[in-house]
């Protein structure tokens, strides 16, 4: 008798146990993947009257339709290139020293759109989805400066930085065309990011956050609509067809160096990357600005001849 009821108690809590090891389970990954989903709305960092630029305030739709996107449009010489700025998760259009490094680019007569995703700044939206809806964002510029500017598509180039520069890649695959793209430290593969963004992003410590991943990535494509999974710009690259420009800093602690050199290594012939000695996550126009410029409009003029 004695030992039925010790061998029912172990039973009901062995029981017990798995089922809030289960709750649990299902929480944190909840909290993940609800973490990486949330938009942080910081102030722009600079402003084109910071450098006597003209400048228009322009607005325009998501290519989806569903989120209203906030910007600048900056012309430089009517029948030079447009220039597209993607800036990265938890920035604005005007952060990472963007503003200036678009007022070099019009200086070599270039016109620059910049604006800010969706969930950021002062565009709609209050979810992020590293990439995932920002595509289409991205490609709502790109209709803005074909159908609102009347611009050539073949005049049309992305110049994104981390998770913009991933964002890129991904809308240029989707966009035939796009035919020149840079893109300064872009990650190769969100889901080997992902893990890294949680714990930076949630109480979660890094080391604990890959045992929840699969529910995690099934949690955010379920509830957020999310595929996690899909969110691959080293497969995307391929398919591009013409060569593109990565620059990635060595010392970069958010976005590995390996995962742009991953980028380029994907990518069409004659791609090549810049890989900076000693430079943090997109600092490499902060830390050389000259040498910066100078790669890449060598690279627009390359595209755009």
């Amino acid at each position: 008798m004695y030992r039925r009821m010790t061998g029912r108690k172990f039973r009901l809590g062995f029981s017990a146990a798995m089922v809030v090891i289960v709750i649990l389970y299902g929480l944190i990954s909840f909290l993940i993947a609800q973490g990486v989903t949330k938009a942080d709305r910081d102030p722009q960092e600079g402003h084109p009257s910071d450098y006597n630029l003209v400048f228009e305030d322009v607005e325009f739709p998501s290519r989806r339709g569903d989120v209203v996107l906030s910007g600048w449009y900056l012309p430089g010489e009517n029948s030079s290139p447009h220039l597209i700025f993607v800036h990265g998760i938890g920035s604005v259009r005007s952060g990472d020293n963007a503003v200036e490094l678009a007022a070099r680019m019009i200086d070599l007569g270039y016109n620059v759109l910049m604006f800010d995703l969706r969930g950021h700044g002062s565009s709609g939206g209050d979810k992020v989805s590293g990439g995932y809806f920002e595509r289409w964002d991205v490609l709502g510029a790109f209709d803005y400066l074909l159908g609102r500017r009347g611009v050539d598509s073949s005049r049309i180039g992305l110049m994104g930085f981390s998770m913009g520069a991933a964002t890129s890649i991904m809308a240029a695959a989707e966009e035939p065309r796009i035919t020149a793209l840079v893109a300064d430290s872009p990650y190769a593969n969100a889901s080997d990011l992902i893990a890294r963004e949680a714990a930076r992003k949630t109480p979660i410590p890094g080391w604990l956050t890959p045992i929840f991943m699969p529910a995690a990535k099934l949690l955010a494509n379920g509830i957020y609509g999310i595929d996690i999974g899909s969110l691959v710009p080293e497969e995307s690259v391929a398919t591009l067809g013409y060569p593109v420009f990565v620059i990635h800093g060595i010392a970069d602690e958010r976005i590995p160096w390996e995962h742009g050199q991953r980028v380029a290594g994907a990518a069409d012939a004659g791609s090549s990357i810049w890989l900076v000695p000693g430079v943090d996550h997109v600092d490499a126009f902060l830390t050389h600005p000259n040498e910066y410029v100078k790669r890449v409009s060598e690279y627009f003029g390359s595209r755009f001849k």
